[in-house]
């Protein structure tokens, strides 16, 4: 896909979505501590299931030394609605210890201190980066952009750092941060992982899956 195309379909959802970018329902929100932990926390779940245990999470650990000190089995408590809350449990854990020890108790502000953190990917860097340290150094790709990028045709790839260079290379550096929202509310509105609504879409007529799909229904394909 040209990047014209491209720019038109992210006008397209950004008019669609006029909140995404500033939706206050995501873990992208708060301090760069909670942002990181959060969206640690956000891996393999919704921002609505994390965003319940973040009162809990955080009254009883507020700062990253409390948090370092904290028994793996109590904080397991607080998160055990979470999927794979064994692992992300002793990963807040590590990671606030991290930013004591190795930061000075700051959440670190390039990509790669951020990944030098447990349980920090380039996703999560990249959302602390955007949406906690106000910097565009890349884009986030979870599984809504992902999916997207795939279904519409931004990338030719399920791999996630290829889908990521590919978004960057199509779409301006100032849009970056913003388009992951953007990317989710549609995801999560309209192009659904099983049951995408296709004919409701606002991109349809720039979708490779779109076009594929009404190939095979003039051809009598299921």
């Amino acid at each position: 896909m040209n990047a014209q195309d491209a720019r038109r379909i992210y006008s397209l959802l950004v008019k669609r979505y006029p909140d995404a970018r500033e939706s206050p329902t995501t873990v992208c929100r708060g301090t760069p501590f909670e942002v990181l932990i959060l969206t640690i926390l956000s891996a393999q779940t919704t921002d609505k299931a994390v965003l319940k245990v973040k009162p809990a999470l955080f009254g009883n650990y507020p700062t990253p030394e409390k948090l370092s000190k904290a028994k793996v089995s109590d904080v397991e408590k607080i998160i055990h609605s979470l999927g794979y809350y064994h692992a992300k449990a002793k990963n807040i854990i590590a990671a606030s210890a991290t930013i004591i020890n190795t930061f000075g108790g700051e959440v670190p502000g390039t990509m790669d201190e951020l990944l030098s953190i447990p349980g920090v990917g380039r996703k999560t860097a990249n959302i602390v980066l955007y949406h906690a340290l106000g910097k565009n150094e890349g884009i986030a790709v979870d599984t809504h952009v992902r999916r997207l990028a795939e279904r519409i045709g931004f990338s030719d790839t399920d791999d996630v750092k290829v889908i990521e260079k590919d978004l960057m290379a199509l779409f301006p550096k100032a849009e970056w941060g913003d388009l992951t929202d953007v990317f989710i509310a549609h995801g999560r509105t309209t192009c659904d992982a099983k049951k995408p609504l296709c004919d409701e879409c606002v991109i349809q007529k720039f979708c490779r899956y779109y076009r594929d799909l009404s190939g095979d229904r003039k051809t009598g394909k299921s």
